[in-house]
């Protein structure tokens, strides 16, 4: 499988400059009350304090993505925002293929376990004008999800939210049989147990810092961070029913966390006869992850596809 390396965050994802706090206090006055010099000299906030990481993202959303009231669940998982946006970014060159950048409400995403904190519908609003469905299977998610849509006219026509209510599922029941999506993305649970998760948890706030355990900066529910069997688990089911919506999907993408499962989410894919194979290194510091995107559509379909929804 061809692999495509990225040395860095993506060559046009705005968060490769260092944070002007200045101008994000601007955007986000509360944030000011976090924000101090590090050890370096440099403004900063504390990355173990999960409101000052929450008011960080509000100020992102506001000055960056022009998303106003910002706000989700309690515990749910505030995602670091450069690492999203750099597979919105992504998608927007696998959509394209060295051709012009796919842009505007016609390009229809699907993603899989949108969250309370509905960060990829978002990002993809308002970098590309894409329209999303955004699935969960957390009523408490979605409410929080619906509200931030309420909130920003913007996007009200543009993002849809519902509700997966077999957890057995990933596709089947929210991905319908007539429906077309350009793409789909995934930032799948990786943890097998919450036993895992809880023990990852701790690892990173001794990393941090952090004395207490049971809090974690990012946050998340317990479908957010683990799922029996953990990654490849979720992965190859979602591969297998992917290829039920075979001609209904240009390209299926999820993220790999862990590069030791590539090699058996290769193996689903070839069970299922993907034609096409992409994985997408992308590395934001130390943290290094994958986009693996497969499609059933031949060259001359996936052509003829975007000749008829791209144009």
């Amino acid at each position: 499988m061809k692999q495509e390396t990225s040395k860095g965050l993506h060559p046009r994802n705005v968060h490769n400059q260092p944070y002007n706090f200045d101008e994000l206090i601007k955007a986000t006055p509360e944030l000011k009350a976090f924000v101090s010099l590090n050890k370096y000299n440099n403004l900063s906030i504390d990355f173990a304090d999960p409101q000052a990481v929450l008011l960080l993202n509000k100020a992102l959303l506001s000055h960056f993505y022009h998303i106003k009231n910002y706000a989700i669940a309690k515990d749910s998982l505030c995602p670091p925002i450069p690492g999203r946006a750099d597979y919105i970014h992504y998608l927007a060159d696998l959509l394209a293929d060295e051709e012009e950048l796919p842009k505007g409400e016609k390009i229809k995403g699907l993603d899989i376990g949108t969250g309370a904190n509905l960060i990829y519908p978002l990002l993809g609003h308002s970098l590309y004008g894409w329209s999303f469905v955004g699935v969960d299977v957390s009523e408490v998610s979605l409410s929080s999800a619906n509200n931030i849509i309420k909130k920003n006219s913007s996007i009200k026509t543009s993002i849809e939210c519902r509700l997966q209510v077999n957890t057995e599922d990933i596709f089947f029941g929210v991905f319908h049989k007539d429906e077309y999506f350009d793409f789909t993305l995934c930032n799948p649970p990786f943890h097998k147990s919450q036993k895992e998760a809880t023990s990852g948890t701790i690892r990173k706030n001794k990393n941090l810092g952090k004395k207490n355990e049971k809090l974690l900066n990012f946050g998340g529910q317990a479908n957010e961070l683990w799922y029996p069997g953990g990654e490849i688990a979720f992965i190859t089911k979602m591969i297998k029913q992917s290829a039920k919506r075979a001609k209904n999907c240009l390209w299926f993408t999820t993220l790999i966390s862990k590069k030791e499962n590539l090699d058996v989410i290769y193996k689903v894919l070839k069970q299922v006869k993907a034609s096409e194979v992409k994985t997408i290194e992308m590395k934001q510091g130390q943290k290094l992850t994958r986009i693996v995107a497969w499609s059933f559509l031949s060259k001359p379909m996936q052509e003829k596809w975007k000749k008829e929804r791209f144009s």
